[in-house]
């Protein structure tokens, strides 16, 4: 084995968005097309979705049930993933116009540190509500003495700083270029060396795969694994909260939806030593990527689907509006009546007779 540096040494750069190669391995036609029909089609279901879910959370979270720490880590969940949401109709444009950047060197930054930035948010706020949880029921008496909301706000403080510094990447690399009149959006590792692109690429991804995926995934699993070897001693007494379960079920769906994305990442940094790997990365880049942004509707249908909190308050709140709105038709509809019955206007000239003499 050769030291890192002679490892990449034939290390060819190519320009690369989050879709694969952009100019000389392409697709075919077809299952181009189809690929980004595709992804279109999942994004503006996350964009309707994820609009109306999060912030259906969020106004949850923050103005209809009690404040405690379990609805702090939504809340900030659902906000990373709504503010996410908002960009995404620059990734739809992006493919529609078949990958021409038409916003600007700024807004191509700004872009990619937003979706980096939702990804770190996302796991790290996921991964605390695993250790919270574990902590909330398996010790109980020291979560009551030191599990403050005052606590919990500085850990969200953290976590949002932490999300920053980790996605300044994106503001540093991301760059365009013009090549065949469309202008690109990519991660510009100064392709004028090679070596020095090689490296810096497989640092980005490196540190993304490890604190965006396999240190989180890893704290998951301990206190999942902890947790249910507790419950199996406690024989019963021991019950998992229908919180618990909804965190469960969240941080599910988020590994599902992420995991090719981090896979795909990987296999990219071995993308020039086979013609083979080539294919698969443009075929699955796409996808990998649609189904990691759609995690940030998802989050907010469990809340809805698996939280009885949140059903309920928002039942409530439906049946209130729908009340409102039937009191203020109601009343409408009588003071016309009134207005229209023989006899209102007795007093007054009729405008009916002076109209027919009109005619």
């Amino acid at each position: 084995m050769g030291s890192p540096g002679q490892d990449y040494e034939n290390y060819t750069y190519e320009y690369y968005s989050e879709y694969g190669d952009l100019e000389e391995l392409k697709v075919d036609h077809k299952q181009r097309e189809t690929i980004h029909i595709i992804s279109v089609v999942i994004y503006i279901i996350s964009i309707v979705v994820g609009l109306i879910g999060n912030g259906t959370v969020i106004w949850v979270t923050a103005f209809k049930s009690k404040k405690t720490v379990n609805s702090l880590w939504l809340l900030n969940l659902a906000i990373a993933d709504f503010v996410f949401v908002l960009f995404l109709p620059f990734y739809i444009d992006y493919i529609l116009r078949d990958f021409h950047w038409d916003f600007g060197v700024a807004m191509c930054k700004i872009n990619s540190f937003v979706s980096v930035m939702n990804m770190y948010a996302s796991v790290l706020f996921l991964t605390v509500l695993s250790i919270d949880r574990y902590v909330s029921l398996v010790h109980l008496n020291w979560s009551q003495r030191h599990r403050t909301r005052g606590r919990a706000w500085v850990v969200c403080g953290c976590i949002w700083a932490l999300a920053a510094i980790m996605s300044c990447p994106a503001l540093i690399f991301r760059d365009t270029i013009r090549l065949d009149n469309k202008v690109v959006c990519f991660n510009n590792f100064h392709t004028q060396d090679g070596h020095i692109a090689a490296i810096r690429h497989i640092t980005v991804v490196a540190i993304r795969t490890t604190v965006g995926f396999l240190l989180p995934f890893s704290a998951i699993c301990v206190t999942g694994i902890l947790l249910s070897i507790k419950v199996r001693r406690s024989r019963g007494s021991f019950r998992m909260s229908r919180f618990s379960k909804t965190v469960t079920a969240v941080i599910l769906a988020f590994f599902l939806c992420w995991a090719p994305f981090h896979t795909f990442s990987l296999m990219e940094l071995s993308i020039h030593s086979s013609f083979y790997l080539h294919n698969i990365l443009k075929a699955g880049f796409p996808l990998a990527t649609s189904l990691g942004f759609f995690n940030s509707c998802i989050n907010p249908l469990l809340y809805i689907l698996l939280g009885k909190k949140v059903r309920h308050i928002l039942k409530r709140s439906c049946l209130n509006i729908t009340k409102n709105s039937l009191r203020e038709f109601s009343q409408s509809i009588s003071a016309t009546e009134m207005e229209s019955a023989p006899g209102a206007h007795q007093g007054t000239v009729p405008e009916e007779p002076v109209a027919s003499s009109a005619l």
